[in-house]
């Protein structure tokens, strides 16, 4: 095997580590209805599409340097895809949590069928990430992903490492900022269940004969149904948004 099909084929795995690492956590291709074999197969096949455009990017005479130097290649490429899938897969992760808290405030906290997750969530919460996931990929927001991963060549070249501290004060910047946006979606159907509970628990004081709390609970269930019926299509758009504007400048 000559030297430059060497560097070649080594060029090419290190382009499929750092985006297979990606797409093996970023949301959407890491959900459990895609099996392990497919997402390796489109990681695989984008690795070869972008060969072409990310080779030059590439440092040549790899297969020079000492053994141990390409498994460090290895390692660093691998830890960056991760981390720009962990980057990303943040955001869900965030407005999954704030999910399951909207769903125990309105009395949905019964766990359903998992859908995207090995654990099963509320139904409501599955509902609401499926609609997400789904707007990624009917947005097009998944070549914003690819072009960003290209992008990331300029900003991470192959060699230079994966900075620890950088990378865990941007992971740590980034859950703020998920959260917050997380909290902004959720915030009115928290507000619904502190106000509707604090009316019952008065109403519960002024008559202890009748057990408010079980006569009301239908009837906070679809009020917060109603929110949803109404507000859900802007937050899914809010959370879209926000996600789209990081894809685009992270």
């Amino acid at each position: 095997m000559s030297q430059i099909t060497s560097d070649l084929l080594l060029g090419i795995f290190l382009i499929f580590c750092r985006i297979g690492g990606c797409l093996m956590i970023a949301p959407g291709f890491s959900s459990n209805r895609i099996p392990i074999q497919v997402r390796l197969f489109i990681g695989l096949a984008t690795s070869l599409a972008l060969a072409p455009v990310l080779l030059e990017k590439v440092h040549g005479g790899i297969t020079s340097q000492a053994p141990a130097a390409i498994l460090v290649y290895i390692g660093s490429e691998l830890l960056t895809g991760i981390l720009i899938g962990l980057l990303g897969r943040v955001y869900f992760l965030a407005l999954q949590t704030m999910l399951s808290a909207v769903a125990m405030a309105l009395s949905f906290s019964m766990p359903g069928t998992p859908i995207d997750e090995a654990e099963p969530l509320p139904p409501i919460s599955s509902f609401i990430m499926m609609v997400a996931t789904a707007v990624l990929f009917l947005s097009d927001l998944h070549w914003e992903l690819f072009r960003g991963l290209i992008a990331s060549y300029a900003r991470l070249p192959l060699g230079e490492g994966l900075g620890t501290r950088l990378s865990l004060t941007q992971l740590v910047d980034q859950i703020g900022v998920a959260f917050v946006l997380a909290l902004r979606i959720s915030s009115p159907f928290i507000l619904y269940s502190v106000i509707v509970n604090l009316a019952v628990g008065l109403t519960n004081k002024l008559t202890p004969q009748i057990p408010v709390y079980f006569l009301a609970t239908p009837f906070i269930m679809i009020g917060g149904l109603l929110i949803v019926y109404f507000a859900a299509s802007d937050y899914v758009l809010l959370f879209m948004e926000a996600f789209s504007t990081w894809l685009r400048d992270g």
